[in-house]
């Protein structure tokens, strides 16, 4: 949503006009040089299936190590954000969002597919048969489930931590901070930024690219049209242009409402083929699936079949884990964008386990029941389609349903849909990449990006270069997995600092303050302390406490402080707050704000009629760190209270510093 402040350009000029110039080197090579970039790119590929495979495997398993115990931690209490933060989106706009960026795509595509590929072609063991069926599914499982959606959680998580936890910009140079420092802000900061931006690029591009196959497969199925570049280009021209006004809406307007939009196509078109499918039997393979899918985890985590070497593990499991690698800048920093103000634990429970829970259903419905056609129906030339067009396979699937036609149409608009917001969030995406994270930026610099992401995919498209690239994004997750990985190194350094502020902030169970809070030599200070309590204060008594109150206070204690030879500074905010900072360097900054907060008057209050308003305020004047809300409130007390308030927090501060030290 623009804003009437919105500047002109908030572009961060080397990072965007030098990702700006290589994908244009990128695509030109591509399409121009294209026997040699596709030579290039496979070689790069199956030289890191040869070699490096071990490290892909052991890096995934890391990650979701990682994520597990993040959130069973005692990390799983802070926020992603202050600890007064609360989160932008309701739980099912969350859902919704993480489900259509994450990989709604990839389920219409594979759904019906993949199982039904592993059945007829497994890795190991006889094909087409109940034991090929049960390995199918656990495979499937396997590829779909936590490992991937752990990958988009710990980046999503490490670049809300330092974004929203200690206001780093939210972009991916973010996530080195713990290992650089202010070295993000270089030439460092701005090379993993343009990479960042590249891989989105082309990963959206050929998504794109490859997407439309399958929608005009959908369109020919179902009307006869043409399987053509020129309906693919109307195609792909369409879905930008969808895109572009989605992403012109802003972010809580056009992709909250396509998200939700899909969420409720997908939950119907789920609900009719398990109801008119085998349902008792798909409900019993689900159980049965993800028992075993769970059970064997660890062993599929870690199979790389080195005593009995096959191309299967390099065809599929490599490729995937380089997919959802090379594509989790963007999606972990669209997930960042919208998880603000959730605890850990609620983000890793949302991020890893609701998403897979319902990718894990949609994979066994529509899987287990294309398998049990071929297997127990003898619908063999499904598998026959699917062997020969994986992009036809779930159209061809839907064909044996009561209203086919009808429900071939719905995943049509589905498919297009989820095309549209992986899109705009993708647009949304490099914009903030390139203006070094700032939210609101002009209308056209988001357009651009959009008109962009269809031109490449076109260019590609017809110059016959998805491959090319596809294989080039997906290489490109070795240098970013080996740079993930030690940006957790840096993320549970972070935690650690952080929670142990946190346990020495919460060792006392109450304030060491002062026992009179308001005078007591004024001969009332109890009194007027239950005043304050009983009189629910407006702003304007709150705005006065502090200006007369707190902000002196504030000054009392930096005066002392520059006399012990400390940098300190009171600063006034527009709010009516005032914030007092000492610097200690190269050591983590003391922050102690006092600020106006608004509640809404209790029902039970009694009031003169004419301040009987239901949308009445009234007033807290709350304490306020660098790690967000106190949630206590200071108005009333005398200037001296205030002062000691500082210096037990100050107290706290210092004893923090000496024991991370």
């Amino acid at each position: 949503m623009e804003t009437p402040t919105t500047p002109r350009s908030t572009l961060n000029p080397p990072v965007f006009y030098t990702s700006a110039a290589l994908i244009l080197a990128l695509v030109l090579f591509t399409v121009l040089l294209q026997e040699e970039a596709q030579s290039l790119f496979n070689h790069v590929q199956q030289w890191i299936i040869t070699n490096a495979s071990w490290f892909y495997v052991l890096a995934v398993a890391l990650i979701l190590i990682s994520v597990v115990f993040l959130a069973v931690s005692r990390y799983g209490d802070i926020k992603l954000g202050p600890d007064h933060s609360r989160p932008d989106y309701r739980n099912t706009t969350w859902f919704a969002m993480l489900f259509s960026a994450g990989m709604g795509i990839g389920l219409m595509f594979f759904g019906v597919a993949e199982p039904v590929m592993h059945f007829t072609t497994p890795p190991v063991g006889e094909p087409n048969t109940v034991q090929a069926a049960k390995e199918a599914m656990k495979l499937t499982f396997f590829h779909w489930g936590l490992h991937a959606w752990a990958i988009y959680a710990i980046v999503a998580l490490i670049l809300a931590f330092f974004s929203y936890r200690h206001g780093l910009p939210l972009t991916l140079r973010s996530a080195l901070y713990p290992l650089i420092g202010e070295r993000i802000y270089g030439p460092i900061g701005h090379a993993v930024d343009i990479f960042a931006i590249i891989g989105t690029v082309f990963g959206v591009a050929t998504s794109l690219g490859y997407g439309v196959l399958q929608i005009n497969s959908g369109l020919h199925h179902l009307f006869g049209w043409p399987v053509n570049q020129t309906v693919q280009i109307a195609l792909i021209a369409a879905t930008c242009g969808l895109a572009t006004l989605s992403v012109a809406s802003g972010l809580d307007r056009g992709i909250r409402i396509l998200s939700e939009l899909n969420l409720s196509l997908a939950v119907i078109l789920l609900l009719f083929v398990l109801v008119l499918g085998p349902t008792v039997f798909l409900l019993q393979t689900y159980v049965q699936n993800t028992g075993a899918y769970l059970s064997d985890i660890v062993n599929k985590t870690f199979n790389l079949y080195a005593y009995e070497p096959t191309d299967w593990i390099g065809g599929w499991t490599l490729l995937y884990w380089g997919w959802w690698l090379s594509w989790s800048p963007f999606v972990g920093l669209f997930i960042a964008r919208i998880s603000r103000g959730r605890t850990i634990r609620e983000f890793v429970c949302g991020v890893l386990f609701v998403p897979a829970g319902f990718t894990l259903l949609w994979m066994t419905v529509f899987g287990d029941t294309a398998i049990h056609m071929i297997l127990q129906e003898g619908f063999t030339q499904l598998a026959e389609v699917v062997n020969q067009d994986s992009s036809v396979a779930l159209f061809a699937f839907l064909e044996h349903f009561p209203l086919g036609s009808v429900i071939s149409l719905v995943a049509v608009l589905m498919v297009v849909v989820f095309f549209v917001t992986s899109a705009d969030s993708g647009a949304l995406v490099v914009d903030m990449l390139a203006s070094s994270g700032k939210d609101h930026s002009p209308l056209w610099q988001r357009i651009f990006w959009s008109v962009l992401m269809g031109v490449v995919a076109i260019a590609l498209l017809l110059a016959d270069g998805l491959k090319a690239l596809q294989t080039a994004t997906i290489a490109s997750a070795l240098p970013f997995s080996i740079v993930l990985l030690a940006s957790i190194w840096g993320l549970f350094k972070a935690l650690h600092l952080d929670a142990t502020k946190r346990g020495i902030r919460y060792q006392a169970l109450s304030f060491s303050r002062p026992t009179t809070r308001s005078g007591a030599s004024e001969g009332d200070g109890w009194q007027r302390r239950l005043r304050n309590i009983a009189m629910f204060p407006r702003r304007s008594h709150v705005n006065r406490f502090i200006t007369d109150v707190a902000r002196p206070a504030c000054e009392d204690v930096a005066a002392e402080l520059r006399k012990q030879g400390y940098e300190v500074q009171v600063q006034d905010g527009e709010d009516g707050r005032v914030r007092l900072e000492v610097s200690h360097g190269g050591e983590v900054d003391f922050i102690y704000e006092v600020r106006p907060r608004a509640f809404t008057t209790p029902s039970f209050v009694m009031r003169d009629t004419e301040d009987s308003s239901e949308s009445r305020k009234y007033f807290r004047a709350e304490v306020h760190l660098q790690e967000g809300g106190q949630d206590y409130d200071i108005m009333g007390w005398s200037r001296d209270g205030v002062i000691g308030d500082i210096l037990d927090q100050y107290e706290r501060h210092m004893h923090f510093l000496h024991v991370v030290r």
